[in-house]
């Protein structure tokens, strides 16, 4: 079962498990928006909040939290989270849940949460997002990494939406889409032939609680080119790119059995990144050309997507400021005599007054 949190993270949530899913916001109309077996509403100090949602204040989320403490902490055990890192409500009940993961001294296995953010096209959407983004990922983020208590990081990013100019709900469609070729990989070990390796739901299980950030992807596998240059090419461009591997996993997915030696090559780039993925082959009659789903689990600080956040941000700020500077503030325009102003230069130094002169009209200055 998935937790949607907030506007965004509900509706993912209930894309993921077909409205079977658990959504926490706290406006009553949001949550009459999307379709869930389980609604839960954080109440909040502000009336208006309660109708239109925290908008872009984590703080309203923050302080709703304390209403739904209990219920919260328990529901998303061993659960996928969604939510968005931008607005109000999703990021500021993540922070409080994030927070309250990070001073546990310690945390079962079957109990750790999954979460899958989304965060902003930092070029493209508010400033106040991106300043949001900031905080959550500086902040709860990257205490909770520190601690090792969460299940796998998942970062989808809006850029393709925003570039291509995807509908919200089409550009949902394509994430959830994305997250079940990963999800669905030990169901396929169960349904078709197994060739070689094995991925059961207890590995996959634990491979997901693993603390790190998960990039996945999916691409029909051409065994006489590289792989790592098939994989560079081939990397989720809902998500971002990873960095160095620490841990893998793969399933190929064969439409003749006689190509199974094929995926020695793969295990051979993995051996090369010093990062021995779980694996599983399969044999897929319905397949015309051999699949693989493979999935990446790097450590990158949050810290260093903060640098870029902050880059972009800056830029914002400073053109906030110079379109204020234009509507409100009239500078007066400075008229410049350049003879009068050469001679005054030239009287504090030793230069022949009539000699200077003469040179900088000629070659056009004065």
């Amino acid at each position: 079962m998935s937790v949607g949190v907030g506007g965004a993270g509900s509706k993912l949530a209930s894309l993921l498990d077909e409205g079977q899913a658990t959504i926490v916001d706290v406006s009553g109309v949001e949550l009459e928006r999307v379709d869930a077996v389980s609604k839960i509403r954080a109440v909040a100090h502000s009336s208006k909040a309660q109708l239109k949602g925290s908008r872009k204040d984590p703080q309203i989320g923050r302080e709703a939290f304390q209403s739904i403490k209990n219920k919260a902490l328990d529901l998303i055990k061993g659960q996928t989270v969604f939510c968005s890192t931008g607005g109000g409500t999703g990021n500021g009940l993540c922070s409080v849940i994030l927070e309250h993961l990070s001073a546990i001294e310690s945390i079962s296995i079957t109990e750790k949460t999954m979460f899958a953010f989304v965060v902003p096209y930092a070029q493209r959407e508010s400033s106040d997002f991106v300043d949001n983004t900031i905080s959550f990922l500086e902040g709860p983020v990257s205490k909770a990494i520190d601690a090792g208590n969460t299940g796998n990081l998942i970062i989808f990013s809006n850029k393709v939406k925003f570039e291509r100019r995807i509908p919200e709900k089409a550009y949902n469609n394509m994430i959830i889409e994305s997250l079940n070729h990963f999800l669905s990989i030990p169901t396929k070990g169960e349904e078709l032939k197994q060739l070689d390796g094995n991925i059961d739901y207890e590995d996959f299980c634990l491979y997901k609680t693993k603390p790190y950030f998960n990039h996945f992807c999916q691409f029909n596998y051409n065994q006489d080119i590289p792989f790592g240059k098939q994989l560079k090419a081939n990397y989720n461009e809902l998500l971002l790119d990873p960095e160095g591997t620490i841990e893998a996993l793969f399933l190929l997915e064969l439409p003749n059995p006689d190509l199974t030696n094929s995926f020695y090559s793969i295990l051979d780039f993995f051996s090369e990144e010093d990062a021995s993925p779980m694996y599983s082959v399969l044999y897929n009659p319905n397949l015309k050309k051999p699949l693989v789903t493979v999935s990446l689990l790097y450590s990158r600080k949050p810290l260093e997507l903060v640098e870029d956040y902050n880059a972009i941000s800056g830029k914002h700020k400073r053109s906030r400021v110079k379109k204020s500077l234009d509507q409100y503030v009239t500078l007066s325009k400075l008229e410049v005599d350049l003879t009068n102003e050469a001679e005054k230069v030239l009287k504090a130094s030793d230069s022949e007054n009539d000699e200077v002169l003469s040179v900088l009209k000629r070659i056009g200055k004065l």
